[in-house]
């Protein structure tokens, strides 16, 4: 059968009334000038209560009202969001009570201890690749290294070990440091880690046992922490793999243990949105429980906006 050039007729077409059918934007979401007097909760009032609009707010209310609740706020953050200089930041939120444990893999930790040293961090790989030197700083590979296994020799995790061990000899930049504030204000701080993955890995001093047993130790610290999420708040800022891996399975465990994790909100901010945050932080843990959310873009400006939007009391 073969079929002639035929045009369709369109003298049939049904239409209706515009004003009759069901529309997902109308005009009294959009968005609304900025007024050059109003403050940050006038600025987040005034984005469209549309999409990602209502998606920071929604997130606001939810760390405010976890706050107001004592219900827990965990922040998980990989390195790049202490190399973006995020630490005071983070910081103040924790002097504030908006943060209740930290979480964190290899690189987070690596990173915030030579902040806390030297002042400075984030070597250049592509120059240092070539001519063999990327990752052989001595302080970090041995002092790290050092500081992990007398640690976990004492019985402590990888996270409280560094934690104490910088609020205790109180570095050159120690004020600068997230994990040394955390070690100051007994803020639980857990790192969970890769073999392999870590520049601190290539050194003589590194010793698998100490990285394993220690590592195991903070994810049975960080699972009773995610059992006591009820009503509180899960942040993932910039881990696209360890992190959110690390997260279901606590998830899972407290679960299997009878945990209730009702009225949990989870957040992922990144600049790119990736399979295992998506689905294992923002959509699998709340199924039916709760809300989740994936806030899209760079941390050095979402988080101070968060932050800003939490000190000025936004209520959403």
């Amino acid at each position: 059968m073969t079929l002639p050039y035929e045009p369709f007729d369109l003298s049939r077409v049904q239409t209706y009334p515009l004003r009759s059918r069901p529309s997902k934007v109308n005009v009294e979401q959009f968005a609304q000038p900025p007024d050059p007097t109003g403050g940050i909760r006038d600025f987040l009032n005034r984005l469209p209560r549309i999409l990602a609009g209502d998606d920071l707010r929604a997130v606001v209310a939810a760390l405010l009202a976890a706050r107001r609740a004592e219900r827990p706020i965990v922040w998980g953050f990989g390195g790049h969001v202490i190399k973006t200089g995020l630490a005071p930041v983070l910081i103040d939120l924790m002097r504030r009570g908006y943060v209740s444990a930290l979480a964190t893999n290899g690189a987070g930790m690596i990173h915030d201890f030579e902040i806390a040293i030297g002042g400075s961090t984030s070597e250049d790989v592509d120059r240092a690749l070539g001519p063999g030197t990327f990752g052989m700083a001595t302080e970090t590979g041995a002092d790290l290294n050092r500081v992990i296994n007398e640690g976990v020799a004492a019985g402590l995790g990888i996270g409280q070990a560094v934690s104490r061990h910088l609020h205790a000899t109180q570095p050159p930049f120690a004020a600068h440091s997230l994990l040394a504030a955390a070690g100051a204000l007994d803020i639980p701080v857990t790192v969970h880690v890769a073999i392999g993955t870590d520049i601190i890995h290539m050194h003589p001093a590194a010793s698998g046992a100490a990285i394993g047993d220690g590592s195991l130790r903070d994810f049975s610290y960080f699972t009773s922490i995610v059992a006591q999420l009820r009503g509180g708040v899960f942040l993932n800022c910039g881990s696209a793999v360890v992190l959110p891996e690390v997260f279901l399975k606590a998830v899972a465990l407290a679960r299997n243990a009878g945990h209730s994790l009702d009225g949990l909100t989870t957040v992922n901010l990144d600049f790119l949105r990736q399979y295992r945050p998506q689905t294992n932080v923002v959509t699998r843990p709340t199924a039916g429980i709760g809300r989740g959310y994936s806030l899209t873009g760079h941390h050095e400006i979402m988080i101070p906006l968060i932050a800003a939007a939490l000190v000025d009391g936004l209520d959403g």
